[in-house]
């Protein structure tokens, strides 16, 4: 594990930071065409930590060519598996170097807590990265079973140049998620970082330049939705869009990709996450711990997020009463404090939308929570429903607030867990491990955790059921499969002089 700095020595970090404020486009910080900038600004303080460059649509147009013209020519593309592996391997390690700069820039710019970035977002970050790395040479094409006078052969070639379109909530990690395996397959990528988060990404362009990798093979396009994202949906010589965030905007990338070149698109969207702890749960004490985390990691900003607890009411008040206790360890406070589990929430509009959640549960039982503490920071909030149908129940919160739901049995547990528009993640908790397997079998997810909180790891594929996304998966070797085209190569063996003679 990493070992933590104190409050004052992250605090002295921040202050001596170089902050990036140019777009990377073919291998150069670069302002923006039209010479706009925007301010992004640490939600914490609310204080501005510099000018980013507004890139709109001409700067797309100038990124997708670059990357274009570094696909075509092979600098990339066309390089042995083995080198583009000691590239990315390279890359992974430097981030390592460069981990608590990142970690810093990170917390700043999006409010996370330094904890969370130092323990979890860039060590796994650079991890993702050597782990595409690796597996670059080590994914065999396939030969098919044709007949004797014929070989078939199925093979992997880069899709082209991809567009990566990137949430706030987890900057550089869903980053390394996408640039790990579309880097690794051959292609050339045009990032577009989420407007209030874009310092870390821009870091790690410059990194990987360091790495070697060529120029024009990573882009970073800075900017608002509007005007980058959009027109990065819409081009019509970007081949393939992978998007991360809400479900309203990924619709939005299934229309640009109608409306252009029918692109491929993968879409990894919302969630309301059940968490199931049935009557026969064992050990409460650990469950409770498994439910704090999944409810209010990274402030519950998680799409993922275990948001909605579904408990066999026998059990309800005893599991409440030791996730409160859990709950009271994550101290809200300045993220740069290694002491604090809950910093702020990314910004001024997204905070009103959350606490205007927390106006709405005034008619069912807060539990615990409740309170706004301080401009952007919320405590972490407990609310017992009385009506399954209301907002909270439904609706993607995105903020640390979990809603419990008591049920009477296995059977309905399942039902309401299931009663949902998304089908992200799920988790259940028995020591029957029957039942155990049943439901996570009858759960609507693309994840389902037994007995603990989580998102499985880099070899597990990521992505959900139903609005919580389709097209592809994030992670593991199925990753791969978004930023490759499969061909067929048909080979006829027969003498065609022997034939004609016959």
């Amino acid at each position: 594990m990493t070992d933590l700095l104190t409050h004052e020595e992250y605090r002295a970090i921040a202050q001596s930071l170089d902050l990036p404020q140019n777009a990377w486009i073919d291998g150069a910080y670069r302002p923006a065409i039209l010479g706009k900038t925007f301010e992004t600004v640490n939600p914490a303080t609310g204080v501005v930590l510099g000018t980013i460059a507004a890139c709109g649509p001409a700067d797309v147009d100038f990124a997708v060519a670059k990357a274009r013209e570094a696909f075509e020519d092979g600098r990339w593309s066309k390089l042995h598996p083995g080198a583009r592996k000691d590239v990315l391997v390279e890359l992974s390690r430097l981030m390592l170097r460069n981990a608590r700069e990142l970690a810093v820039m990170e917390s700043l710019d999006a409010g996370k807590t330094i904890y969370d970035c130092e323990t979890v977002d860039i060590p796994e970050a650079a991890h993702v990265i050597k782990w595409h790395g690796e597996l670059i040479d080590k994914i065999y094409d396939q030969v098919s079973p044709a007949s004797n006078g014929h070989i078939a052969m199925v093979v992997r070639e880069a899709v082209g140049v991809v567009g990566l379109v990137l949430p706030w909530n987890f900057p550089l990690l869903m980053l390394a998620w996408k640039i790990g395996p579309a880097l690794a397959s051959g292609c050339s990528v045009v990032v577009k970082p989420a407007a209030e988060t874009t310092l870390t990404a821009l870091l790690l362009a410059e990194l990987a330049a360091e790495a070697g990798l060529p120029r024009g093979v990573l882009n970073i396009v800075t900017g608002s939705g509007a005007d980058v994202g959009e027109p990065l949906g819409r081009h019509k010589d970007v081949d393939m869009v992978s998007f991360t965030g809400s479900t309203v905007t990924g619709r939005r990338f299934l229309h640009y990709s109608a409306d252009s070149n029918l692109k491929e698109v993968v879409l990894e969207l919302g969630g309301k996450n059940p968490c199931i702890v049935l009557d026969d749960a064992e050990d409460l004490d650990a469950v409770a711990s498994h439910v704090v985390n999944g409810a209010f990691w990274n402030m519950g900003q998680n799409c993922s997020a275990a948001s909605r607890l579904i408990v066999q009411a026998g059990i309800k008040d005893r599991l409440i009463a030791k996730v409160k206790e859990h709950a009271r360890e994550w101290i809200v406070g300045d993220p740069l404090n290694p002491e604090v589990r809950i910093g702020a929430l990314i910004s001024k509009a997204h905070f009103a939308k959350v606490s205007s959640y927390l106006k709405a549960s005034k008619s069912d039982r807060i539990l615990m929570g409740g309170k706004i503490v301080g401009e952007g920071f919320i405590e972490p909030t407990i609310v017992e429903v009385s009506d399954r149908n209301s907002s909270l129940v439904r609706e993607e919160i995105f903020g640390p607030v979990l809603t419990v739901v008591p049920v009477a049995s296995f059977e309905e547990a399942i039902a309401v867990a299931n009663d949902t528009e998304y089908g992200l993640a799920a988790s259940i908790f028995t020591a029957n491990g029957k039942r155990a397997l049943r439901g996570a079998r009858m759960l609507r997810a693309g994840t389902v955790t037994v007995n603990s909180f989580g998102e499985g790891d880099i070899t597990t594929p990521f992505g959900g059921y139903k609005q919580s996304g389709f097209g592809g998966r994030d992670n593991s070797i199925h990753a791969h499969d978004q930023y490759t085209q499969l061909k067929t190569i048909w080979l006829d063996l027969t003498d065609t002089a022997d034939t004609a003679i016959g």
